[in-house]
């Protein structure tokens, strides 16, 4: 009976920090909506100054695919996962779910968790690539650095690229095959973009598709790899656009 006891109370002690471990849906309430987001805070990462990535999913996808794909790196390098789910699911656009937008998500974040504010990363991939790709060149001074998986800079972001305060670190991974983004366009954006003093990397991987939930786990592992290596030298600065109505 003590045996059964005992087992019993260590399985109540432990359980809440397994519960603690899982990725939660929670809301914050930005530019006068109540917006979604999935948050994964490992044990790894509690009781200090933890890195953030703030993950931004492909169309028709929400918050959460990301985070899934990279819960047992974050566990391993205690890092904190955030992903937002975008204003519309078929994709992001700069007026709901712009710099205002992240800027409060990521604000949000620190109040309730020990976050580095010279850590705090980007990864997007496809159309979150796209969008992740603008809010580090929008926002270069409060972002540490940015890496995406198939994306590009669009044309209404390119004269930001120009007036960016920070040339933020950039890294870029696409596959030879992939459809939906040529390879010579996303070669056109990685040249752009060290034309004009970004430390910028492009990685080509040989035979790969538009499939990246198929070999997160290599890719991530170099995401991580090359984000970690960088934070910001001074305390984040938040530029504030008007995006209008």
């Amino acid at each position: 009976m003590m045996r059964v006891w005992l087992t019993m109370a260590f399985l109540c002690a432990a359980w809440p920090a397994v519960a603690d471990e899982k990725i939660t849906k929670q809301t914050l309430s930005s530019g006068g909506a109540e917006r979604a987001y999935y948050l994964l805070v490992p044990d790894t990462a509690k009781g200090k100054l933890a890195p953030l990535i703030v993950m931004l999913h492909g169309s028709g996808r929400d918050g959460k695919i990301l985070l899934e794909h990279w819960q047992g790196l974050a566990r391993k390098e205690g890092i904190v996962l955030v992903g937002p789910d975008a204003n519309e699911r078929q994709g992001w656009h700069m007026l709901p779910d712009g710099p205002h937008f992240l800027h409060d998500l990521v604000e949000a974040i620190k109040q309730s968790q020990s976050i580095d504010p010279k850590r705090v990363y980007v990864f997007g991939h496809s159309a979150g690539a796209i969008h992740g790709l603008a809010l580090g060149v929008l926002e270069s001074e409060y972002f540490a650095a940015v890496a995406a998986h198939a994306g590009v800079i669009t044309e209404d972001v390119a004269a930001f690229v120009e007036r960016a305060p920070r040339k933020i670190p950039i890294a870029l991974w696409i596959g030879t095959n992939d459809r939906l983004f040529p390879l010579n366009l996303v070669r056109s954006t990685h040249k752009a973009l060290v034309s004009r003093g970004f430390a910028a990397e492009l990685t080509e991987i040989n035979g790969h598709t538009h499939d990246y939930y198929g070999r997160s786990g290599s890719i991530n592992k170099e995401v991580w790899a090359f984000l970690q290596k960088h934070q910001l030298e001074a305390d984040p600065k938040y530029q504030v656009y008007d995006l209008g109505k």
